[in-house]
């Protein structure tokens, strides 16, 4: 069974409580496959973007539509609809699923839409415009399992940034790490690389977006820019080093 978030931002949590750690966020549009049913209305799900599983409530779902129609992505920072008539705001990246002349119907709701679009299929992969993509996010605060402008991790900013030019990055950093070509040297890097950074166990925890070999957009504390060199990010407002680089991969 499958079905499609219908509230702006729901989180999706470890396990089938409100006070449950949240692990991810679908956004509007996404779509999921339903798992399993478990108690007061909470629905095991698996996002069909990544494959990432966690619980939802069922309020924050609805019948997927039935007409295809090209995939296409809400294209400003917030982006408002009229959902059953009454006014929504959804998030930059959020799904346009069924979307067809303005309007979408997913069974009981219907929606319409006359803002911007991306198609991230034809979206043109150039440094430009992948760092115009990253910088909307500026200033976003670090929210844990967040992949919205209201709130993002590190591994959420790179994969919503990603998304909007087509291409599927996996949910968490580590996961992300796996994808993608080898760069042999900050130097080589290009924006759009990513650069990864590991703790004192060898565990990839954080991801960033390469703006060229020397500074580098990325979501720790707030999404902000810092200075790369070949041990790790410094800090630009205090100098302190935080984290320390690991490997660098090429997507595009």
């Amino acid at each position: 069974m499958q079905a499609v978030c219908c509230v702006p931002v729901s989180p999706l949590r470890a396990t089938s409580s409100h006070k449950s750690e949240m692990v991810s966020q679908l956004l509007f549009g996404e779509m999921v496959n339903v798992l399993e049913k478990g108690q007061d209305n909470w629905i095991k799900v698996q996002c069909q973007y990544d494959n990432y599983e966690g619980w939802i409530t069922q309020q924050h779902l609805a019948e997927p539509p039935y007409q295809h129609v090209p995939l296409h992505l809400s294209a400003d920072w917030t982006n408002e609809i009229l959902f059953n008539n009454q006014p929504m705001h959804l998030s930059f990246g959020s799904d346009l699923r069924g979307l067809a002349n303005g309007q979408a119907e997913w069974g009981k709701y219907n929606w319409s839409f006359k803002g911007n679009h991306l198609d991230p299929q034809h979206a043109r992969r150039t440094e430009k415009n992948i760092l115009k993509m990253a910088f909307m996010f500026i200033n976003t605060p670090y929210l844990w399992g967040g992949r919205s402008v209201f709130g993002i991790d590190c591994s959420g900013f790179t994969q919503i940034v990603f998304k909007s030019f087509g291409f599927p990055l996996l949910r968490d950093a580590y996961q992300q790490a796996s994808q993608g070509e080898v760069v042999g040297f900050l130097q080589e890097a290009k924006a759009g690389d990513l650069a990864f950074f590991d703790n004192d166990e060898g565990r990839i925890t954080h991801v960033g977006i390469l703006m060229n070999g020397h500074e580098i957009i990325h979501a720790s504390g707030k999404v902000r820019v810092d200075k790369i060199d070949t041990q790790g990010i410094m800090n630009v407002d205090t100098n302190e080093r935080t984290h320390r680089l690991r490997i660098i991969k090429r997507y595009f």
